[in-house]
């Protein structure tokens, strides 16, 4: 499962990565720009198939359009890419709304034990990836308002992925982006664009924990921890070195 990520490029940067532009009045939510811990409910940016010269600001966490409660989008962060036709909430959006989610960089725990270390992982031939998504529009029960939200897609791991986690996020290559949202694509057709992320395009660190706490969002969070060196045991007794 991805469930935190990072954007840490500013609106400038951001425009002339997908030649689009921010709705003025939407960025006043966007806060704060940039993030080293995007998680779900927070607003974050999105590329969508009928607004793809724009880059709109959607909820992280997807309320399919017949939902009764938004409680729902805290379990629909994620879309399995190989279920996601099967899915109630996901098989109409992937039909006829997909979006592609910007990140400079995401998070994943890795589990040793009882353990779990946090990685953070980015890529090395671009400065801002996309993952393949999909979006909806909720209109909300108490106010009438539309809602306006998001999932990501996950498959399974490259060799890379697989040394920290089971599952990965869907990353898209820069010449995959269109196609997603391309929708003379049918579902599948643009499902089997979708592969692993090369290995040698990517790299990771182990960080601090904090990053397990929504509420911390700055540059030590993407700092590498240092390791401990593990000293060699001394020797009981006396000990006779030799020439060789």
């Amino acid at each position: 499962m991805c469930g935190r990520s990072s954007l840490r490029k500013n609106k400038k940067e951001i425009e002339k990565r997908f030649n689009s532009t921010f709705y003025s009045d939407e960025l006043i939510r966007y806060n704060p720009l940039p993030s080293y811990n995007v998680a779900p409910s927070h607003i974050h940016p999105v590329i969508t198939n009928q607004d793809p010269n724009r880059i709109n600001l959607y909820k992280w966490g997807l309320i399919p359009f017949w939902a009764k409660d938004e409680k729902i989008a805290y379990k629909m962060i994620n879309a399995r890419k190989e279920t996601v036709l099967e899915k109630n909430a996901f098989r109409k959006s992937t039909e006829s709304r997909r979006c592609i989610v910007p990140f400079d960089g995401f998070y994943e725990w890795k589990r040793e034990g009882k353990t779990k270390r946090p990685f953070y992982i980015t890529t090395t031939n671009v400065d801002i990836f996309t993952v393949a998504g999909l979006w909806e529009k909720w209109i909300s029960k108490s106010t009438g308002d539309p809602v306006f939200t998001f999932t990501i897609l996950t498959q399974e791991p490259n060799d890379f992925m697989s040394n920290i986690h089971d599952r990965m996020p869907a990353i898209l290559l820069p010449d995959q982006e269109q196609k997603w949202l391309d929708m003379s694509l049918s579902p599948q057709e643009a499902l089997k664009i979708i592969e692993p992320y090369p290995d040698e395009w990517m790299q990771a660190i182990e960080v601090g924990p904090a990053v397990g706490n929504v509420r911390n969002n700055d540059p030590s969070l993407i700092k590498e921890i240092e390791k401990k060196e593990e000293k060699p045991n001394k020797p009981d007794g006396p000990f006779q070195g030799t020439l060789f």
